[in-house]
C-alpha cells in the first residue's frame, strides 16, 4: 500500500511541478501544494523568482521518499535505454560501459566501434537473415543474451553488456575480437 501511495503522490508531484515550469517565473507566486494522503505527505515548493526554473523543491516522508527515489531510478534508466535506441546514443552507452566495467579506453573503443558498425551499425534491431545473429554484437544464437537478461530484443544496453562480456571471456580486448573478425569475417 506504501509504494502505491508513493508512487502516486510522486506522479501528482510531476504532474505539479510540470505545470509550474510550463508558466513563467514572472507568473510564479510563492506558494505551495501540499498532498496528504493515507500514510504519506508530500510539499512541492516552486522555485523562487530569483532561481532558475530547474526542479522545484519537494519535501517527502520516508515512504514517499523511498518511492521518489525509485521512480528515480527508473526514469535514469529508461532515458539511457531510449538513448541507446539511436546509433549514436547506443556508442555513447558502449563507450561507457566499456570504460566503467572493463576499464578499456579510447583505443580499445575505436577498435569495438569497427568491429560492432560492420556486424550491426550499432542498430540493436539487427538481423542476420541467414544466420540468424541479433543485436548490436550479432549474438549467435541470440538467446545467449538471456544471460543478462531476457529483454535482449527490445533492449540495446542489455545487447551491448552481453556484447562486452563475450569479448572479454573470448578475446580480452576489442582490438583482439577486431582482429579475429578481420581474419574470418566472424568473432
Amino acid at each position: 500500500m506504501k509504494k502505491k501511495v508513493a508512487l502516486v503522490a510522486t506522479l501528482i508531484a510531476s504532474l505539479v511541478l510540470s505545470l509550474w515550469t510550463s508558466t513563467s517565473i514572472a507568473n510564479a507566486k510563492s506558494a505551495q501544494v501540499v498532498i496528504e494522503l493515507e500514510d504519506a505527505s508530500l510539499r512541492v515548493l516552486p522555485p523562487a523568482e530569483a532561481e532558475p526554473t530547474w526542479p522545484t523543491l519537494l519535501e517527502m516522508n520516508e515512504s514517499t521518499a523511498f518511492g521518489a527515489l525509485e521512480m528515480a531510478f527508473v526514469s535514469i534508466m529508461v532515458d539511457r535505454i531510449e538513448k541507446a535506441r539511436k546509433p549514436k546514443g547506443a556508442r555513447q552507452v558502449g563507450a561507457a560501459i566499456a570504460k566503467e566495467k572493463y576499464g578499456w579506453g579510447r583505443y580499445q573503443f575505436s577498435c569495438l566501434d569497427s568491429l560492432w558498425t560492420k556486424e550491426s551499425h550499432w542498430n540493436y534491431r539487427a538481423r542476420n537473415p541467414r544466420t540468424g545473429a541479433h543485436g548490436i554484437p550479432q549474438a549467435l544464437p541470440a538467446t545467449r543474451m538471456d544471460i543478462i537478461s531476457t529483454d535482449w530484443r527490445t533492449n540495446p544496453i542489455t545487447q551491448i553488456e552481453w556484447g562486452l562480456r563475450y569479448i572479454d571471456i573470448r578475446y580480452e580486448t576489442p582490438c583482439r575480437a577486431l582482429s579475429k573478425f578481420k581474419r574470418s569475417r566472424y568473432y
